[in-house]
């Protein structure tokens, strides 16, 4: 029988002069006569190993996998103030041939579909390694701020019957025979939730077949999703996030300091967030810039920048709650407000000029529900199942869902959202 112990190596945190071994991909070299100044990347980053001689170095090229073995010492110019001195490498595997790429450049310049196609290399450079670290830090304080807050974490179905938004821009599939679709949300399923926990959260993938080719859409994306009950109004949802908010800029700070340096990021303020009706804010955007309004039931990308152009100058923030919107844009699950029923109970978060969420208070009440539906040419019978919660009873409740890469496209000042998703699914792409 063979028992497995934990490994005792890597350990970066080692005091001055103390032995220490780990291991990395060499990303780069400079062989300065005798003595080659070599750099690994590792789980943790990139790490400076200085060899002398030949024979330290085992053989070793830029994309081999090693393992190092030497002091650590303090060095101010190497990455993190430190080095491994006095190095011997042992190569575990060697490239078959040399990266496409210049991964060792501060800056790669490719095109974006250049870079998309050689995605699973292009991922190795530390500015590309740098956003997806800042994105798992989004999805840690998601979940750490909402556990804190006691919500239930849960995990809903992608494959379903009907579609939670309506409309064309869904993909069908053919389910054993039956019709079925890709989620474009997990919101029946959420709201279902809420009768049994009172607060949940998920964060997983949605869906939209949607044949544009923009700057801040794709086909497959990750959604943030909570949704709460017993709340006294849409606002409650509202202070939810901007609690989330408050602690997502805490962790990127604490543990993303290299990251948001290399990228050059400037992380937003989170103390105050303001809010604006929807018409309110079309009109003083369009008065102020000079533009007319051509859309008055929802906001063109002119306008979003606009917006968020207005909350910099005015209000000194990045971010602005936009409130009230036209109930014709909005999903027939989403409360019309009683003095207005022209408008819902519903808001979008702008962040520097772009959407990154959508939510608001939601119908709780059965009748109310049929009736909106029925208001709309739909049939009730078609929703079985989630009219199932509302007939059964549900109290006032309400959520919304976080575009995971629009969030960190904004955050990160990148020019396309594909930059901001591991391996992007769009109109034209399936691969890698």
């Amino acid at each position: 029988m063979v028992f497995l112990r934990r490994q005792d190596e890597e350990k970066v945190v080692a005091r001055n002069n103390q032995a220490a071994r780990l291991h990395g991909m060499v990303h780069a070299l400079r062989d300065m006569g005798g003595i080659t100044f070599l750099t690994l990347r590792t789980r943790r980053g990139l790490v400076q190993c200085v060899c002398s001689g030949r024979e330290a170095l085992d053989g070793a090229a830029e994309g081999c996998a090693v393992t190092a073995a030497g002091v650590w010492r303090e060095e101010p110019r190497a990455p993190g103030g430190r080095e491994l001195a006095q190095a011997r490498l042992t190569v575990l595997s060697r490239p078959a041939a040399p990266p496409p790429v210049p991964l060792a450049k501060k800056k790669l310049e490719l095109h974006l579909d250049t870079e998309l196609g050689l995605r699973p290399v292009v991922l190795r450079a530390p500015r590309r390694q740098a956003v997806f670290r800042i994105q798992a830090a989004i999805c840690r304080a998601f979940r750490e701020y909402l556990q804190q807050e006691e919500f239930t974490e849960i995990h809903t179905p992608k494959i379903v019957r009907t579609g939670a938004e309506g409309g064309a821009n869904i993909f069908r599939l053919d389910y054993f025979g039956k019709k079925a679709f890709l989620a474009q949300s997990p919101q029946f399923y959420k709201q279902t939730m809420v009768g049994v926990f009172e607060r949940v959260y998920e964060i997983g993938p949605v869906f939209r077949a949607e044949k544009h080719a923009t700057q801040r859409h794709l086909n497959e994306y990750t959604s943030l999703d909570f949704e709460m009950g017993y709340i006294d109004g849409f606002a409650d949802v509202m202070r939810m996030e901007q609690g989330f908010l408050r602690r997502l800029t805490a962790v990127l700070e604490a543990d993303c300091a290299a990251e948001l340096a290399l990228l050059g990021v400037e992380l937003p303020r989170t103390e105050e967030i303001p809010a604006v009706r929807f018409d309110e804010i079309k009109a003083l955007a369009a008065e102020r810039y000079g533009y007319s309004i051509r859309d008055p039931y929802d906001l063109e990308p002119e306008e979003e920048a606009a917006i968020g152009r207005y909350a910099r100058e005015v209000w000194g923030s990045d971010f602005v709650f936009v409130t009230h919107y036209p109930s014709k844009k909005r999903p027939f699950y989403a409360m019309d407000d009683p003095a207005d029923a022209r408008y819902t109970l519903s808001f979008d978060l702008l962040f520097r000029g772009l959407e990154v969420t959508t939510g608001g208070q939601r119908i709780h009440d059965y009748a109310a529900q049929v009736a909106k539906m029925e208001a709309r040419g739909m049939d009730p019978a078609e929703f079985e199942s989630y009219l199932m919660i509302h007939k059964y009873g549900m109290p006032p409740h309400g959520g919304l869902g976080i575009g995971l890469e629009r969030l960190t496209m904004q955050l990160c000042g990148l020019d396309n959202i594909r930059r901001a998703c591991l391996f992007p699914r769009d109109r034209t792409r399936l691969e890698p």
